[in-house]
Order: C-alpha cells, then sequence, then structure tokens
C-alpha cells in the first residue's frame, strides 16, 4: 500500500511552507471487509424473493431425488447378502439358521431385511430360547442364538423319546449318541393352551425334584418312568425283573414310601410271588404297603376294597393260599349276582304269563259281544 503525502503550499518555497514540511499529515485510505456474510443468510436472503409455491415444488423435487436416492441404494448389489454369521449353536445346525435366514434377505437385501420377521421365525424353532439378529453392512447378518437346555426325557401319548427343558418345552427326540436318563416322565398334557403349559412346568419341576431326591438316596435306578399325570397322585414303574409292578406314592414323601415299598419287595426272595405282584400301595403314608396282585379280582360288584389288596408291609400271603383266599372272595358275590339274575328272570317270565292270560281273557270277552249283536 503506498502512502501520499500532501505538504501545505502557503508563500514562496523557503517560508513557512519549508518550515512545515516536517510536520505534514499522512492519509491512508480505509481497509475493506474481508468475508462478506454467510452463505446461509445470503440464500435466506435470496429465497426471500422466491415465491411460495416454487418453493413448495423444490422441496418436493429435492423429496423424490432423496427417495429415488434411497431406493437405488437399498436395492444396489452393494448391500446383497454375501454372509451369514451364527453364533451359540451346539445342538442346531448352523445350516438350518442360515437357510432361514437367506429365504428372508435373499430378495430384500441387507439393508431392507425385517430382522424382526427374522427373529421370530429362528425363535420357534425347538431348540431355541432366544435370538438376537442384527445386521453387518454392507452384506452380512449376524445370529446369536440362546439354546434351551435338556432337562428330562418324555415319553409322549404317542409313544415317542423327547427331550423337554424346565419350562415343558418338546424339544428334539432322543438320540441314540445322547446319555441315557435314569427314569423317563410320562403324563405331560398334549393341549395347547395357558392353563395345559402352567401344568406341564409343574409337572418337569415336580420331575426334577424327584430325581435329586431319588439320585440323593441311590434308589433312581431301580425306576423306569415316574407318570406325573396328576402330581397329588404320583406312581413310578419299577425297572428291570420288577419292571410290571407300579408303586403309588401319593401327593409327599416319594422319597421315603418309594424306599418303604422296595425295602417291602426285597425282603420276599421269592420270584414267583414277586411276579404275582402288580401294584404296591403306599399313598397312606402310613408305612403300610398295600400290594396288589395280577390274578383279576382287584375290585368286588359293589366297590369294596379289593380282596387281593390286603397285605400289610411286613407280609405277603404265598401265591397258592391267596388264590383261593381270591377264589372266595369272589365266588360270593358272584352266586348271590346269580341268585339275583334267576329272581329277576322268574319274576319277568311270571308278568309274561299274567300279561298273556289277561289277553286271553279280553280277546275271549270281545268274541262274546260279537256273537250276541249277530
Amino acid at each position: 500500500m503506498r502512502e501520499q503525502v500532501i505538504a501545505q503550499k502557503v508563500g514562496n518555497r523557503s517560508g513557512i511552507g519549508g518550515q512545515r514540511r516536517s510536520g505534514a499529515v499522512t492519509q491512508k485510505p480505509a481497509r475493506r471487509e474481508s468475508g462478506g456474510e454467510p452463505f446461509s443468510t445470503r440464500l435466506r436472503a435470496l429465497l426471500a424473493y422466491v415465491p411460495s409455491f416454487l418453493k413448495l415444488a423444490l422441496a418436493i423435487v429435492i423429496g423424490v431425488l432423496f427417495f429415488a436416492g434411497y431406493r437405488a441404494a437399498a436395492s444396489a448389489s452393494f448391500f446383497q447378502l454375501r454372509t451369514i454369521e451364527v453364533q451359540g449353536t451346539s445342538r442346531l445346525q448352523p445350516a438350518d439358521i442360515q437357510t432361514l435366514v437367506k429365504q428372508s434377505v435373499d430378495k430384500t437385501g441387507v439393508w431392507k431385511a425385517d430382522l424382526n420377521g427374522i427373529n421370530e421365525r429362528i425363535e420357534r424353532l425347538p431348540w431355541v430360547r432366544s435370538a438376537v439378529v442384527s445386521r453387518v453392512l454392507p452384506d452380512a447378518i449376524r445370529v446369536r442364538i440362546t439354546e434351551r437346555s435338556p432337562r428330562a426325557v418324555v415319553r409322549t401319548s404317542a409313544g415317542r423319546f423327547r427331550w423337554v427343558d424346565e419350562d415343558a418345552a418338546l424339544l428334539g427326540e432322543m438320540q441314540p449318541t445322547d446319555q441315557m436318563p435314569a427314569f423317563f416322565l410320562h403324563g405331560l398334557s398334549d393341549e395347547d393352551s395357558e392353563f395345559a403349559h402352567n401344568e406341564n412346568r409343574e409337572r418337569v419341576a415336580k420331575f426334577l425334584e424327584l430325581q435329586q431326591a431319588w439320585d440323593t438316596a441311590g434308589i433312581s435306578e431301580r425306576v423306569s418312568e415316574v407318570n406325573l399325570m396328576d402330581i397329588r397322585d404320583v406312581r413310578a414303574q419299577l425297572a428291570g425283573d420288577n419292571s410290571q409292578i407300579e408303586v403309588r406314592l401319593g401327593a409327599r414323601d416319594q422319597a421315603s414310601r418309594l424306599k418303604g415299598a422296595l425295602k417291602a419287595l426285597d425282603s420276599h426272595d421269592d420270584i414267583s410271588n414277586r411276579a404275582m405282584i402288580s401294584y404296591i400301595d403306599m399313598s397312606l403314608g402310613n408305612g403300610k404297603a398295600i400290594v396288589g396282585l395280577t390274578s383279576g379280582a382287584h375290585t368286588t360288584t359293589d366297590g369294596a376294597e379289593a380282596a387281593t389288596a390286603a397285605a400289610p408291609t411286613d407280609s405277603v400271603e404265598p401265591a397258592s393260599d391267596k388264590k383261593r383266599t381270591d377264589n372266595v372272595a369272589v365266588a360270593a358275590p358272584r352266586a348271590k349276582a346269580n341268585a339275583d339274575k334267576r329272581t329277576v328272570a322268574d319274576k319277568t317270565k311270571k308278568d309274561r304269563n299274567g300279561r298273556s292270560q289277561k289277553a286271553d281273557k279280553k280277546s275271549e270277552k270281545a268274541q262274546t259281544a260279537a256273537r250276541r249283536k249277530q
């Protein structure tokens, strides 16, 4: 920037002007501001002169361009599924999860994949307790699985053996390579209702309680199956040579009652006598074992207690004596029933004869009246 010096010219060159030359005034031009106003301010000022309908049209155009760009980006090969990561599986096959995810994402791409829908479909698989599905841009889906833990093997009403967890959820079938449990569970409901599901959870909880108690007592190996159709009437089917025997344990103290039943059974060394036993009832809870035999005479016609179910824990009658007792017990009600049948038959016959005689008399009277009219 150049400086301009303006000297005052007064008189001659050597006069006052010469004296004031040293005190000349120096003037500098004003410096211009750099930068100016911000761009946003100038844009607003420019838009102030644009009509409102043009503003609306511009906004619509920008929105359409943005949506078209989004659709193009979402459908581009850049977001096509290429990788599926599956974590946390031990019993489930990762290939099954990958197939399910691929079916859901192939058409939409990773960017537009319905993660919630994929999650729900995966959690409907038998072994899956929970699943977390996430997208890994640009071309991957990650699935983290939490599997259910098998706790018991249930024998279904169809005769199949399937694993269940503590929530009574039916899992896969028991495989030959699986570890054989000490005994099975029977009695789960097949109904698909909330009430039935709650009852099944109670049954599984009761089963796990019995399993722990019988393992502690060392008697689990003597049982092949426990029936929990009614948890207030627990019944255990014995294993091995005594597989035909059912032990009725009632609603409580099942461990001590099962031990008492096994003690009563083991006190009789006669194998032929054991083969005649069909059940041992310990549900009374008084330390006595009611033993039922396979003679077929378990109840009487008037509903009295079975003649064969009268043996205490410390004694079981020999098979031959018991058969004679059964025959005597059954013969009396049968004779009474036969007598009642004969009585009813005689009475029916008499009634029929009486009705026949009355009909004959009426017929004779009618014929006599017709003759008199003639």
